[in-house]
């Protein structure tokens, strides 16, 4: 029973959103911060990670489908509610797991936890932001996606000055920020009980009882989720050592690569949203596209460190508003299904994608492989043209 009249009409239904997103913001964030402990604590080889990671992922995407149809039928809010639970037992798992087995299974717990609130949160953020806009105020998406990593950035920064400020050993930096994840954790459940709205129902169904096909127009968005995740995983994963080597900088100096698209990125979400009601969703997204597509191709002819920093910037200023915006645009046309499809492409590839960019950079070289995600995001431009469509409202204000 819920236990509040909070509605999807109500002034503080965004903070619900903010909630969800901040929290998996950070319960991710210690947990991929931690991953350098984990590996040292169990003596992990390359495949062991690596099984880590990809029995993480799976789950992950898994979780995404049945995340959807269950929005669908029966609301969003009891699939966050639920997510939250699996991330608060992976906290916990990681920080007391005694072996590499039940490592595996605090990594099944953490997936699912990640993929489903990941589709929940963002179809209650894109009724909320629909509600909004019926009223005449503007989109929301960017900013609820920029309080994702604010909250990632506060889970990493709790873990780099546990370790270095207060000078724990990193088992005990792992257990104390682990158990502190866990237990805003379950504030953030007690919390978003009390407050979080029921959302519309979308059965999906035509007369006779079928289900419906998930739009045409809903498939090309997972085309483009294909593009924006392989350009954000290999920011995320290559921009460091793409740095390191290309212009000769030692490691803790490359570091500023990351440090610059991820600030550009967090900058670009939080006043993103004007934009798009000012110029629209679809040439926001082609905008965002091509100036990623730049600095993708800065960073591919260049070896100055300076310039190759403000490649790395635009990458991250560009592709920080693709994302919301495509996902925003799922939801509203195919409902929970459809979003889930479209993130799943997009996660997929922000996994495995950097994989593939390491087979390109044995092949052609790192400075040269860095081309590859900067043609794929232009080709965003013109699709956005065909697959997406603007609200009413946004059209209006464009």
């Amino acid at each position: 029973m819920v236990s509040t009249r909070t509605t999807l009409d109500s002034p503080r239904a965004p903070s619900v959103v903010i909630l969800l997103f901040c929290y998996n913001g950070l319960a991710m964030g210690v947990y991929t911060s931690s991953i350098a402990i984990l590996r040292d604590k169990f003596g992990l080889s390359t495949f062991m990670l690596s099984a880590l990671l990809v029995v993480t992922g799976i789950a992950a995407v898994t979780s995404m489908q049945i995340a959807g149809w269950f929005a669908d039928k029966h609301g969003a809010r009891r699939v966050a509610l639920s997510m939250i639970i699996s991330l608060i037992i992976a906290a916990i798992g990681y920080a007391f797991a005694p072996s590499y087995p039940l490592l595996l299974v605090t990594g099944v717990f953490m997936g699912v936890g990640n993929g489903g609130i990941d589709v929940a949160m963002n179809a209650l953020a894109i009724q909320v932001e629909k509600r909004r806009m019926a009223r005449g105020r503007g989109a929301i998406m960017s900013f609820f996606h920029g309080t994702w990593s604010i909250g990632m950035f506060i889970g990493s920064l709790a873990i780099a000055l546990v370790g270095t400020v207060v000078k724990l050993s990193p088992t005990r930096t792992l257990l104390v920020c682990a158990l502190v994840a866990a237990g805003v954790g379950v504030a953030a459940w007690v919390t978003a009980f009390r407050i979080t709205p029921e959302t519309d129902l979308l059965a999906h169904v035509d007369e006779s009882g079928r289900r419906t096909a998930i739009p045409r127009a809903a498939y090309l968005m997972g085309l483009m989720a294909i593009a924006f995740g392989l350009g954000e995983g290999t920011a995320t994963d290559w921009s460091t050592s793409h740095v390191h080597l290309v212009a000769g900088v030692d490691e803790r100096t490359a570091a500023w690569a990351m440090t610059a698209m991820t600030a550009c990125m967090v900058i670009i979400r939080l006043s993103g949203d004007w934009l798009v009601t000012t110029i629209g969703r679809k040439n926001i997204v082609r905008c965002g596209s091509a100036v990623a597509a730049v600095g993708y191709l800065v960073a591919a002819l260049t070896t100055a460190f300076p310039l190759l920093l403000v490649g790395w910037a635009l990458v991250g200023l560009g592709i920080g508003v693709v994302a919301p915006q495509v996902y925003a645009a799922a939801g509203h046309l195919a409902g929970g299904r459809g979003l889930a499809m479209v993130v799943s492409f997009g996660y997929t590839v922000f996994l495995i994608g950097p994989a593939f960019i390491g087979a390109l950079v044995s092949w052609l070289g790192i400075h040269h492989a860095m081309a590859v995600p900067g043609v794929l995001l232009l080709g965003l431009v013109p699709l956005a043209g065909i697959a997406m469509r603007e609200p009413p409202t946004v059209a209006a204000a464009s």
